[in-house]
């Protein structure tokens, strides 16, 4: 008996010591996994390069295309319609937050590309464009009927159009403006969007004026991340498409490449555990290290509209 009592202990103790190793095993793969997929496979140089002419609109476009389709079918795709158990309220949440802040972002540009760099006044919108807002304005946390990752893949395939409706001779869709003036109010929309994440990140009450939990901290982060990911890859996109008028405004050129980054630091910060620790403790407090380049950009973004103002 006191053999198999024993035995009963050790089988008790492999068993806890094997679910530890499991799970630390998994955390570790979902950082790593996390870190590789954070990094855009899309060189918009090697895309783009300074030599080729361009119609207008197609490195935005392209760009755009890319940042969805990269989360539609890299690493675990898109999550934030997941099972409850894998989704964004729950578990391993962190790219599920990620991806709700990469839609917000990636939606508020298609909708300015829409609306103001490819459309003066009267002027019609572009049927592509106007079908990619609309399609991505679908229900990101819907499973089916229809499913977000139906209607997103669908908007790709609608800013791919576009892009070769530019390429087609003569283009069949509807370039860039190329003025100031609706440069300006995508400006403003990604200072927006960067507000809204420096709100979450700097806060320590919630709306009803209870603390932030520990448990909404990673959520914030993540959130407020996905935004920066996507701004600072579209503003690569949009130094590229406006490389010709850069040239003689230094300037803006220079705040261009300072907005690039501070974001680029953002986009791909990945602190194993997100730790929100006091002005003066002993731990980082990692939403306000991720402000620190939010607010750096988000003031040079407003400089850039000053100087495209004058």
């Amino acid at each position: 008996m006191p053999d198999a009592h024993r035995s009963r202990n050790w089988g008790g103790v492999l068993l806890v010591a094997g679910l530890v190793v499991v799970a630390i095993g998994g955390a570790l793969a979902l950082h790593f996994g996390q870190r590789r997929h954070d990094v855009l496979p899309f060189d918009i140089d090697a895309e783009y390069p300074p030599d080729k002419a361009l119609v207008g609109g197609e490195v935005l476009s392209s760009t755009l295309a890319v940042l969805m389709d990269h989360e539609l079918h890299g690493g675990t795709g898109w999550r934030p319609n997941d099972f409850f158990l894998w989704g964004p309220w729950l578990g391993p949440d962190n790219n599920a937050s990620r991806q709700l802040g990469i839609i917000q972002a990636l939606r508020e540009s298609v909708r300015v590309f829409k609306d103001h760099l490819t459309k003066i006044s009267s002027n019609e919108y572009d049927p592509n464009l106007k079908e990619a807002d609309l399609l991505f304005r679908n229900d990101e946390t819907k499973f089916w009927w229809p499913s977000a990752e139906g209607r997103f893949t669908a908007g790709v395939q609608a800013l791919r159009r576009y892009r070769d409706g530019l390429e087609s001779t003569p283009p069949t869709s509807k370039p860039l403006q190329r003025r100031n003036v609706e440069l300006i109010r995508l400006f403003q929309s990604w200072s927006d969007l960067l507000g809204d994440a420096h709100a979450e990140l700097f806060k320590d009450t919630e709306s009803d004026g209870s603390l932030v939990r520990m448990w909404n901290t990673d959520d914030y982060f993540y959130h407020a991340q996905g935004m920066a990911y996507v701004i600072y890859h579209l503003m690569e996109a949009i130094k590229r498409e406006y490389a010709v008028d850069l040239i003689n405004r230094p300037s803006i050129a220079s705040l261009f490449d300072d907005v690039i980054h501070a974001l680029g630091k953002a986009a791909v910060m990945k602190p194993f555990i997100v730790l929100d620790g006091g002005s003066e403790g002993l731990t980082a407090n990692h939403r306000r290290n991720l402000d620190v380049y939010i607010v750096e950009a988000r003031q040079k973004i407003y400089s850039i509209r000053e100087e495209l103002e004058k």
